[in-house]
């Protein structure tokens, strides 16, 4: 898998998806991003394979979003280990805040 199969499932549901940071912040909108290495294999004196963790954060005002679902069921069909991590209420903004955690064996790029 490549880091952007994750951005492009997440766009399938969300069409406000974006990476790193917001960039139109809606009703909804979706921001991912990889933030650090789980593990790795090493053979013949270099890495081999490498997992990648990131989050993804869902911001909606709509209670019972059945989008939640639905990004669950894109980070299932990436076939890569996730959990949600907190749902929180956002009061200065009326957001409801969705963050999973996920992690990912990425194809080396070289």
């Amino acid at each position: 898998m490549q880091l952007s199969d994750i951005g492009a499932a997440l766009q399938a549901v969300v069409p406000n998806t974006s990476r790193y940071r917001a960039v139109n912040k809606d009703d909804q909108y979706c921001v991912w991003a990889e933030d650090g290495q789980a593990a790795a294999l090493h053979a013949d004196g270099r890495m081999q394979e490498q997992t990648i963790t990131g989050t993804v954060d869902y911001y909606t005002k709509t209670p019972d979003d059945p989008k939640v679902w639905a990004i669950q069921d894109a980070l299932n069909g990436l076939g890569l280990a996730w959990r949600l991590e907190s749902v929180q209420y956002e009061d200065e903004t009326g957001y409801i805040h969705h963050e999973w955690v996920w992690e990912a064996v990425v194809d080396w790029p070289g």
